[in-house]
């Protein structure tokens, strides 16, 4: 998964220790996102869209070509 949750926690001046609290999940679980190697949830993808109050086409949007 190509996304930008890094670039907008590093923005948003938060730890992945911080938002993982934020967002009920473990620290680890953050760095895997932010690595692209963990699929988070709908609910998880929001959740973490408001606590970095970025849109969730802005840090998840993949491009169809993308899928291929």
């Amino acid at each position: 998964m190509n996304n930008k949750v890094k670039l907008a926690r590093v923005k948003a001046n938060l730890t992945q220790q911080e938002l993982a609290d934020a967002v009920g999940i473990t620290r680890q679980t953050v760095s895997l996102i932010e690595k692209g190697k963990y699929n988070p949830t709908l609910k998880l993808c929001l959740q973490i869209c408001y606590t970095v109050d970025e849109r969730l086409d802005e840090l998840f949007w993949i491009e169809r070509e993308d899928f291929e």
